[in-house]
């Protein structure tokens, strides 16, 4: 299984607002830190503030910090909202599976992936900030060699 770029960008995100302090970076600053266009930061800034998640604020003195909901977010949470909750395969469609009457591949497949999901769900951002994630998260953009 492979996370889809929008559910990377907003899980590496929120880590580094979570260590960041009082910190403020505007949605353009993390853009260029992080190393994504900004349009595409954008949209994971706005989906991670619709979740409530990110407080994001306009104008001077602006910019993006954790919400407390975000301080207490399950990783799987975060996950869940940005990967959906659809099969990992499709056998539906357009061009349905031949096998889908008698297939017992999609059941071990949905299985494997609540497993997947399972597993993330105690995890919160404190957990996967700690050392020696935090401080590598602190000099993301500073220029500094990691």
């Amino acid at each position: 299984m492979r996370l889809l770029r929008s559910t990377d960008l907003a899980l590496r995100l929120l880590m580094r607002l979570a260590v960041l302090g009082d910190a403020t970076p505007t949605t353009r600053e993390v853009a260029a830190d992080m190393e994504v266009p900004y349009t595409h930061a954008a949209k994971v800034v706005a989906e991670l503030q619709h979740q409530g998640l990110v407080d994001a604020r306009r104008g001077r003195g602006g910019g993006l910090t954790l919400s407390e909901r975000g301080r207490t977010a399950s990783v799987g949470a975060v996950v869940r909202a940005f990967e959906g909750d659809g099969d990992v395969v499709e056998c539906e469609g357009e061009n349905p599976c031949p096998l889908s009457p008698g297939c017992r591949l999609r059941g071990a497949l949905r299985r494997a992936q609540e497993a997947f999901y399972a597993s993330l769900d105690p995890l919160t951002l404190a957990d996967v900030t700690g050392d020696p994630t935090g401080p590598l998260l602190l000099q993301i953009g500073t220029g500094r060699p990691a």
